[in-house]
C-alpha cells in the first residue's frame, strides 16, 4: 500500500515540475514576443521621424504616410506571428514610399537628419531580426517540451499548444536600402 502512495507522490511531483516547466517556457515565449514588440515600436518611431524630415518635400506623400502610421495596429506581446508579418509588410511599404521620395529629392537624401534616421531604422531592423531569432529559439524549446513523451500527456489537457515560428521570407532577407 505504501508503494502505491510513493508512485502517486512521484507522479504528482513529476506533474507539478512538468507543468511549471511549461509555464516557464510559455512565459519565455511571451517575453520574446514582447521584445519583438518593443523593437517594432522603436522601428516605427524612427520611421515617423523620417517622415517628419520629409514634410517640407512632398505634402501628399507626407499625409499618406502619416495616416498609415496613425492607422497601423500596435503590436504587443499578445500578437501572433501573422500580426507581426502584417506589420512588417506595412512597414516595408512605407519605407518603399520614403525611398522613392528621397530619390526625387537628392538634398533630402543627403541631409543629416535623413542619414541619422535611416541609420536608426537599420539599427532597429537588425534588433527586430535578432528578436525574431530569439523568439524562434524560445518557441523551439517550448514546442519540444510539450511534444516529447511523457510531457505530451500533460501539455494538451492543460492547454499548452504548439507555437508558430517566424519564417524567413524574401523581403526579410535583405535590409532596407
Amino acid at each position: 500500500m505504501a508503494d502505491h502512495y510513493s508512485y502517486y507522490a512521484i507522479l504528482l511531483i513529476w506533474g507539478i515540475v512538468t507543468y511549471n516547466k511549461f509555464i516557464r517556457f510559455r512565459e519565455n515565449t511571451n517575453n520574446a514576443m514582447s521584445q519583438i514588440s518593443a523593437q517594432i515600436k522603436s522601428r516605427w518611431d524612427a520611421l515617423t521621424n523620417l517622415i517628419t524630415a520629409t514634410k517640407n518635400y512632398q505634402t501628399y506623400e507626407n499625409k499618406t504616410l502619416t495616416k498609415i502610421i496613425e492607422d497601423r495596429s500596435s503590436v504587443s506581446q499578445d500578437a501572433s506571428v501573422k500580426d507581426i508579418d502584417q506589420d512588417d509588410q506595412l512597414f516595408s511599404n512605407v519605407l518603399g514610399v520614403i525611398s522613392a521620395l528621397t530619390e526625387q529629392y537628392p538634398d533630402l537624401k543627403a541631409s543629416n537628419v535623413h542619414l541619422q534616421t535611416m541609420s536608426s531604422v537599420d539599427k532597429y531592423e537588425n534588433l527586430v531580426r535578432e528578436s525574431r531569432m530569439i523568439y524562434n529559439d524560445t518557441v523551439t524549446r517550448f514546442n519540444r517540451a510539450i511534444k516529447t513523451f511523457p510531457n505530451s500527456l500533460l501539455a494538451s489537457p492543460f492547454g499548452f499548444t504548439e507555437q508558430n515560428y517566424f519564417k524567413n521570407t524574401e523581403n526579410k532577407q535583405e535590409m532596407p536600402q
